[in-house]
Parts: structure tokens; sequence; C-alpha cells
């Protein structure tokens, strides 16, 4: 089986629709955080809320092992990109509330609502982890804050763990959960923040968004 195969066999780190998941009903209830959990949960939120531009290099690893490079962009609020590095086809982006996957050896597009997405909630003007967001689990180790999470309205479509460094925070990784408990996790590196970005690059909308796709992989 090819690398790419191999690849898109695994939930993409933006699957469309959401990741489905099996929550274990142990799982499936909001975890009972303590005030130290609530406090870190806070800095979590106002970390996001006062990001506006974050460009990293990442490593996706999916459970059957495949992996797949890329680089990644994240406007805040509304804007993410995600592209992968030859000879994986794939191009991810979300804009205007929503959300392609290209395949650019087939030439084929498909767009769905960004709330379809698993990370669609970070890119919220006002991103905040209660409501319609149940977090499950806090975790503290090695200098990491872990964060578990799923959607209040619908637990049976997965769980997301943010996985972040406490000093200074900063985004490092998350992992996607599947519905047979398979895992896809996406770690960050030569992070990024702060810079500005084109925004054509988001703009999969404008009839040139392709053509000018093409002469930036030449």
């Amino acid at each position: 089986m090819s690398r790419r195969r191999l690849l898109l066999s695994a939930p993409l780190l933006l699957a469309a629709p959401l990741v489905p998941g099996l929550i274990r009903p142990a799982l499936a209830q909001a975890a009972a955080l303590s005030a130290r959990d609530q406090a870190d949960l806070r800095r979590v939120e106002a970390y996001f809320n006062a990001m506006t531009t974050l460009k990293a290099r990442f490593l996706q690893v999916a459970w059957n092992g495949a992996s797949a490079e890329g680089t990644a962009w994240i406007w805040r609020p509304g804007r993410m990109r995600f592209d992968y590095d030859p000879p994986e086809p794939l191009l991810l982006v979300a804009s205007h509330g929503q959300f392609m996957q290209f395949d650019r050896e087939l030439g084929q597009p498909t767009v769905v609502p960004t709330t379809a997405t698993p990370l669609a909630f970070l890119l919220r003007a006002d991103l905040k982890l209660s409501g319609d967001v149940t977090v499950t689990r806090v975790e503290r180790s090695g200098g990491f804050l872990r964060v578990t999470l799923y959607s209040s309205r619908s637990p049976a479509e997965g769980t997301l763990t943010l996985v972040l460094a406490e000093q200074p925070m900063e985004l490092r990784q998350w992992v996607v959960v599947d519905a047979q408990r398979h895992e896809t996790r996406v770690t960050l590196s030569q992070i990024e923040t702060g810079g500005r970005f084109d925004p054509s690059i988001f703009e999969f909308n404008d009839p040139q968004f392709m053509e000018k796709e093409q002469m930036r992989r030449r």
C-alpha cells in the first residue's frame, strides 16, 4: 500500500465531517474540575483569544503509522490552511465559514461548513472551553498541559486533546480519536506567531485560487 493510501485511509487532521468517535460512558461527562483546572482552562482560553496568527510546520501521524508533513497557517478568527508537502497532494483550507479539502492529483475539491471539522472551535472569535464544549480531562506533566474535550451537542462525535506548553503557553500538538478508537496525532514545530499572511492563500472561492496555487507549487 502506498504512503498516500495509508494516509488517506486514516482520519485527516481536519477530516470532514467531524471525525466520528466512540465515547465510553465514563468519558461522556464533564470532568469534576478543580480550581486549578478551571484556572488553567481560563489561561488556555486567554492564549487562543489573544492569538491572531500562527504559522508552523506540522507532522501528522495516523494510527496505522502513516505520516505526512506540511505547513500550517492559522489566522483567527475564521481562517486556517494546511498545505501538505509532496508527494501528498492534499490542501485543506478554512475560510468564511467553509472548509475545503482539495486533492491536487484528482483536481477534486470537497467543501463543507467549517463547523463540520474537529478544530472549528479554535477559529472562533471568542473561544470558550465551556457551554457547547465539554472538558473531560485536564492533565499536567513535563511542562505540558493536556486538555481533552468533545462537543457538548454531539458527544458521540469524538474527542480532541489539545497539548500546550505551559511556560510560555504555546499550542504544540492535538490528538483526534475516531469511532474505532484510532488516534491521529498532529505535532507542530518551528512555530511563529503574530506574522502577516497573504489573504489570498485562504480565498478558495476566488476563481483564480487554483491557478495561483499551481504557480506557488512551481
